[in-house]
């Protein structure tokens, strides 16, 4: 803490000296372009207004649709776009002086020409950027991810403070529980791919991690969907993170540097080539924790982890054949969690009495092509190529310190994806979108564990192969009024591996019945695959040959049903209520066994077990009300409510049914913010921060240990037959953040100190079996831990 402290302090005086405050008004450059929402023709004549300035800063966007604003101070400002017969918008930015800000904007057309219909920026929170959504999905901007206290510029830990979302029991890992279901269930999408888990340690099948590959500092306004979502998402059935990247600035050079719990980067923007507007975007991360440890810092463990990753985005838009850009991900990571050498003070990760050392490697790369065909039509062709890399060992720690082994896994999964769509504007009233994506999905799958039956080691997959997964996908939005709004679709896959399939009929119907009131409804099904390993996983029969009981399974179903109203009770309050059923079905359970287990319980850790042989009996079902009281950031302060009361529960061979692990029952978060502008009347050229948020949720759910047997076996054996009876005390956490802007000419300085768990609450982590004593030991979840940032833009 000190050290943090120190280096904050350091790092402020040695700014104040370096680069000293001048008595001037400092001003950036804003500019952009203005297209047609479905069409993503130009708008020429498109006027921009700053709405809340001293004296008019003003422009109209020419025939390539752009705009530019110069000499704009610096400082939060309304952006007002205008053009006859589309709906308004009032855009909230932050214009610093170390980068331009380059907006492109979304303009929707009215359904009645000439008609004034005004929406502001902060009204369209409700919906998302994907204009076929109609219920349970918002835009978030990434400037949401750095302002939350608690989220640490991530875009999962940012949306569990969003309704019907729970983050995991602990901020170590950022895995989110939407609506009771497992996190396994949630969908990735960059870019337009469906991405592998995009998180440094992460275990095939899952989809958080400790820390995010993701960096916001390179990611553009992005949509979450939590339930009925449109047809073009497929192979989910919880919930949907759509993210864009942003493009660089293509007219002039910049950079950034920042220091904080994701890690020390470095980043780089600017032209290619100016006349045809090409430019480039870079940025490459380093472990901070590791950096720390070298200079002495503990963290309560051993284990350290290390990590770097980079991003990047080339854009053309200008070449003979249209659009394109090329763009990618990667990131590495490993950590060794050595019980041996653990000092009993050390926080374990629940893994007492084994060594573990874990590696994971991630990485995406694609080229997107859009093409106007004409004014009302366009097509996108994105064709990407992305991979994952797993390496575990698991050794048991005897009494003396020695280890055996117990557990190998190195595997590798590929992915070729091709995404293809066509998107025809035929009137303001209806709009087509249809396309298809097919991945190719390469295995390399390996593992093996000790039996202690016979003290040698059994192969549980070793397969190598390939096989296709096909989604053409049709949505149709369907304007009857400019209150009242259809979308509809159809999605279909086909897994060539076992040739299983699902078709899936998605509908919503929005209508706002009154000025500022919405109601909304909606039904979608959806279906996933179950995790490559399931698929392939083999069992040895008694004459020594090989058969895999899982080749045949089928998608897990989901049926949404949703129901929602939003009410905008002023320009910047929104008051929000969703009701939601979901009916699951074809999940997972043990074949040959009567017991409790079902995939829908896999995913909020790192233990992925599942019995050998499964099959799709088994049921679910989720459904629950959530509240949304907000506030939008308007004169200096924000606000955010959000509650859920909500029931999961599902049936395993047994026939019995159950509470699934993720059945919290209920959440409640409120998050509150301010600034505070620090200077002379002329220029206030320094900005004070504070965010505060208060979680506080049901415990979690987890099944007890028989400690008779567990003594017998030398670990843990648990009580089926009581599966998720027992639940850990109440989930409280308070986060405080405190931070500091302040511009000079050409540079933007930022420093934050965001504390997790400022009061020191003791949270239950987990309750484990030691076997050495033959007891239940209880770890706790991190105790107070401040987090530190500092960012330069220049």
């Amino acid at each position: 803490m000190r050290f943090i402290l120190f280096i904050l302090v350091l790092i402020t005086h040695i700014s104040l000296f370096v680069f000293p405050s001048k008595a001037q008004q400092l001003t950036q450059t804003v500019r952009g372009q203005v297209i047609d929402q479905q069409s993503k023709a130009t708008l020429i004549g498109a006027n921009i207004v700053l709405l809340d300035s001293t004296q008019f800063i003003g422009a109209a966007t020419d025939i390539e649709g752009k705009f530019r604003l110069e000499r704009v101070p610096v400082g939060r400002h309304k952006l007002k776009i205008s053009y006859l017969g589309y709906k308004e918008i009032v855009l909230n930015i932050i214009v610093g002086s170390g980068k331009e800000i380059v907006l492109n904007i979304e303009m929707d057309e009215s359904v009645l020409m000439g008609r004034e219909v005004v929406i502001s920026a902060e009204k369209e929170k409700s919906k998302a950027n994907n204009e076929m959504t109609s219920v349970s999905a918002r835009s978030f901007t990434i400037e949401e991810t750095n302002r939350y206290a608690g989220s640490m510029g991530d875009p999962a830990r940012m949306a569990a403070n969003y309704a019907g979302v729970l983050g995991s029991s602990d901020n170590t890992r950022n895995d989110i529980i939407i609506r009771g279901n497992s996190p396994t269930g949630v969908l990735w999408r960059l870019e337009g791919v469906d991405i592998p888990n995009p998180n440094h340690f992460a275990l095939f099948g899952t989809t958080g991690g400790p820390v995010s590959i993701l960096n916001n500092n390179v990611l553009s306004n992005s949509d979450f969907i939590t339930g009925a979502f449109p047809a073009e998402y497929g192979n989910a059935v919880a919930g949907v993170f759509d993210l864009k990247m942003r493009t660089g600035n293509n007219e002039k050079r910049e950079f950034m540097g920042q220091l904080g719990f994701n890690g020390l980067e470095a980043g780089a923007e600017g032209p290619i080539n100016k006349k045809k507007n090409s430019s480039y975007l870079i940025n490459y991360r380093y472990s901070t924790m590791e950096l720390f440890s070298l200079a002495g810092i503990s963290f309560g463990t051993n284990a350290i982890p290390y990590y770097q990753d980079l991003s990047f985005k080339f854009n053309f838009p200008k070449t003979k054949i249209g659009s394109i850009a090329l763009f990618g991900i990667a990131g590495a990571s490993r950590i060794a969690i050595l019980d041996s050498e653990r000092d009993t003070t050390n926080f374990s990760f629940g893994n007492a009495g084994n060594d573990v050392s874990f590696a994971s490697n991630m990485a995406v790369g694609g080229l997107s092509h859009t093409y106007l065909i004409n004014s009302t039509t366009y097509t996108q062709l994105v064709i990407a190529g992305s991979g994952s890399i797993m390496d575990i060992k698991s050794d048991s720690v005897n009494f003396d310190k020695t280890t055996v082994p117990i557990y190998r896994n190195e595997s590798n999964q590929g992915k070729c994806t091709t995404n293809f769509f066509l998107n025809k504007k035929l009137n303001s009233q209806h709009n087509f979108k249809t396309g298809f994506i097919i991945d190719r999905i390469n295995f390399n799958l390996v593992d093996s564990f000790l039996n202690i039956d016979i003290n040698q080691f059994i192969t549980s997959r070793n397969y190598q192969g390939h096989s296709y997964l096909l989604q053409p996908h049709f949505q149709w939005k369907y304007k009857i009024t400019n209150s009242l709004v259809f979308n509809g679709g159809l999605h279909y896959q086909h897994y060539f591996f076992n040739n299983s399939n699902s078709l899936e009929p998605r509908a919503g119907l929005s209508w706002n019945f009154k000025p500022f009131q919405t109601l909304s409804i909606a039904y979608g099904l959806h279906s996933q695959l179950q995790m490559g390993y399931a698929y392939v996983n083999q069992v040895q029969l008694g004459d020594g040959n090989y058969v895999k009981p899982n080749e045949n399974m089928g998608f897990t179903k989901s049926r949404h049903y949703v129901l929602a109203y939003d009410h905008l009770l002023s320009e910047n309050l929104r008051l929000k209520f969703e009701t939601y059923y979901q009916e699951i079905f074809d999940v997972p359970i043990d074949r040959n066994n009567s017991n409790s287990f079902s995939m829908l319980n896999l995913g909020a850790d790192y233990d992925l077990y599942f019995p050998d042989s499964l099959i799709n009996n088994g049921t679910g079902t989720n459904y629950g009300l959530e509240l949304t009281v907000e506030k939008f950031f308007s004169n200096k302060y924000y606000y955010l409510f959000t509650t859920s009361l909500f029931e999961s529960k599902y049936i395993g061979s047994d026939g019995v049914q159950r509470n699934t692990s993720f059945n919290g029952n209920w959440i409640a978060n409120v998050l509150v913010g301010k600034e505070f502008k620090v200077g002379n009347k002329e220029n206030k050229s320094k900005v004070f921060t504070i965010d505060a948020k208060v979680i506080n949720a049901g415990g979690r759910r987890y099944t007890p240990i028989d400690l008779e047997l567990s003594e017998k076996f030398g670990s843990a054996v648990y009580i089926d037959s009581k599966a998720y009876t027992l639940r850990y005390p109440d989930f409280f956490r308070a986060d405080l953040k405190i931070g500091f802007r302040f511009y000079r000419k050409k540079l933007t300085q930022y420093f934050a100190l965001d504390i997790q768990n400022v009061l020191n609450t003791k949270n239950i982590q987990v309750r484990i079996y030691d076997k050495s004593t033959n007891s239940l030991r209880t770890e706790y979840q991190l105790g107070f831990f401040p987090v530190a940032l500092y960012k330069i833009e220049f």
